[in-house]
């Protein structure tokens, strides 16, 4: 895991490394992708640094999807017919979930066609509805009083 020292998404928001931005706040950077997956590939970052998302806190998460929001609608992405364009919010934690830095990051990824952009296969397991029913019963014991306030 990399320290805020040596992190490439720390050095961009201190200005150490250039970038494409556009847009920033306070608590938050959003930057082109520079290996970008499609035309458009933007990133959107916490200032705060952590590897996964349960390592930031709550505030400097609270715009994140917001500003995917304005990149997206400024992209002309935000069209009315979903057959037509699209996009991924993708937000990895960890190697085994593909995340390749280890800070924070969104990825806003237009589609405007199926040979471009993200490709997402979903396997599923048919035989899991028990598992799913006792799991749920386990997560509401541990989330307590917060399952009922959200």
């Amino acid at each position: 895991m990399s320290s805020a020292a040596n992190c490439i998404f720390c050095k961009i928001v201190k200005g150490d490394i250039p970038c494409l931005k556009l847009i920033e706040t306070p608590k938050t950077l959003a930057f082109m992708d520079i290996q970008p997956t499609a035309s458009g590939h933007a990133l959107i970052i916490p200032k705060h640094h952590g590897a996964m998302l349960h390592n930031i806190p709550d505030d400097y998460l609270q715009e994140l999807l917001p500003v995917a929001k304005k990149i997206a609608i400024a992209s002309g992405l935000d069209v009315n017919d979903p057959n037509t364009v699209g996009y991924n919010i993708l937000q990895n934690n960890g190697r085994i979930a593909h995340q390749v830095v280890d800070h924070v990051h969104v990825h806003l990824i237009p589609k405007r066609d199926q040979a471009t952009g993200l490709g997402v296969g979903w396997p599923s397991d048919a035989g899991a509805a028990e598992r799913v029913k006792e799991l749920h019963a386990e997560l509401l014991k541990k989330l307590g009083d917060d399952a009922a306030k959200m």
